[in-house]
């Protein structure tokens, strides 16, 4: 039933005004006075309903939201006082010509509109009180409806930014298994080992938001003896380990980093490329470097750039204020260090 209402903003309104018109129709005692306490009821709710979506679906979107106060203000105190008056005049004109037993005297149109106190301190009140009301129960359904969705935005954000790393590891990494199988290399079986726990670990293991500071250690020594089997003794890389806390972070974000440095660096350099990587987990915090060398700052600029916005787009989703990415290229050398808040 909460489901149905819930995904049923019509019903969710109309239970709305029929429960807060009983609420006040079973204050009174007895059948005489919860006729005459219902057909009042009736009377003022439907100023009440007229006030509420008047002002929450209309001024408050058109003026208020949009920054233009005095027009809210204006309107809002015209239409208020218009309401109340007709709040009045149902009141009199109909409400009371159900109940009372004439003969008895009623006020004219003119003089409920020209009692401007009455209406101000009388009819306002018990109309808006309950505008307040409304308003405010929308307002917290539209958060909670924002939340959620913004929660499901970040998600398949998320998603979408992980899928366009995890197919380009794979591709770079089976084009190194065959490079060796045409060898008949002994280091293919153990290529694909490497291979297939890397891909458990991708495929299965990081799926949450974040995972464990190891996990993702294991990840990147697997990664990094997978690319020194294709690079041989060619490739110079270092990886220092200074973790005095096994903190949690967002999974897969080392890992394109330092997939970014050989692609970019390693892989167009013909010589002897070099990568240095380490690694700092304290409770004050994680920094992560890595650098490469280059042969020449300009190649594959375009895209180790695309592969950065990637990478900085998930930390906007996933530490938003809370990290630094700091880009450093030299002529032949290009660093990255990224610095996460716990």
């Amino acid at each position: 039933m909460y489901n149905f209402i819930k995904n049923n903003p019509f019903i969710a309104h109309v239970l709305f005004w029929v429960g807060l018109l009983f609420l006040d129709a079973l204050e009174g005692e007895g059948r005489h006075e919860f006729y005459h306490n219902l057909t009042f009821g009736t009377c003022n709710i439907i100023a009440q309903m007229i006030a509420a979506y008047l002002t929450g679906y209309y001024l408050i979107p058109k003026f208020f939201a949009q920054k233009k106060y005095l027009q809210f203000t204006i309107w809002f105190i015209i239409s208020a006082y218009f309401i109340s008056a007709l709040a009045r005049i149902l009141v009199v004109h109909v409400g009371e010509t159900l109940v009372r037993v004439p003969p008895f005297r009623q006020e004219s149109f003119l003089e409920i509109f020209m009692d401007m106190e009455y209406l101000a301190f009388k009819y306002f009140p018990s109309v808006y009180i309950v505008v307040a009301f409304f308003l405010l129960v929308v307002f917290l359904d539209f958060s909670n409806k924002n939340l959620s969705l913004q929660k499901e935005k970040t998600s398949a954000e998320l998603k979408v930014l992980k899928s366009q790393l995890n197919p380009h590891f794979l591709f770079n990494t089976l084009n190194n298994i065959y490079s060796l199988s045409l060898d008949n290399s002994p280091k293919t079986s153990e290529s694909i080992g490497k291979l297939s726990e890397i891909l458990d670990y991708v495929l299965y293991r990081c799926e949450p938001k974040f995972v464990p500071l190891s996990s993702e250690i294991e990840l990147l020594e697997n990664y990094i003896s997978l690319e020194k089997l294709r690079y041989d003794d060619r490739l110079k890389i270092t990886l220092k380990k200074e973790i005095n806390i096994n903190m949690e972070i967002a999974p897969l974000i080392l890992l394109s980093l330092v997939e970014n440095a050989f692609k970019h660096g390693a892989g167009e350099d013909g010589g002897s490329p070099e990568i240095n990587i380490s690694l700092q987990s304290e409770p004050s915090g994680f920094t992560f470097m890595i650098s490469n060398t280059v042969v020449d700052s300009g190649l594959g600029k375009s895209g180790s750039a695309i592969g950065l916005k990637n990478i900085k787009k998930q930390l906007d989703l996933i530490y938003p204020n809370q990290y630094q990415l700091n880009i450093d290229e030299q002529a032949n050398l290009f660093s990255v260090t990224l610095k996460l808040q716990p």
